[in-house]
């Protein structure tokens, strides 16, 4: 997923991903808001997965 995609998504993103990593705050989602990077780094921050492991799921949710 490219930029414009998550910008354009984000909505769905933070509810999919608040879903899937629950430890992920509001205000942490909030901060990283379009920047698909920095939200891959706030998970693997608290969840300690890899970056690719990250994207491919938040990827795999997009498509559900």
């Amino acid at each position: 997923m490219n930029k414009d995609q998550a910008h354009g998504q984000w909505d769905k993103i933070s509810a999919k991903v608040k879903q899937t990593w629950g430890d992920v705050t509001d205000d942490e989602i909030k901060q990283a808001e379009g920047n698909m990077d920095e939200l891959i780094a706030r998970i693997r921050e608290k969840y300690g997965d890899s970056k690719e492991a990250v994207a491919e799921k938040i990827n795999q949710l997009m498509k559900d």
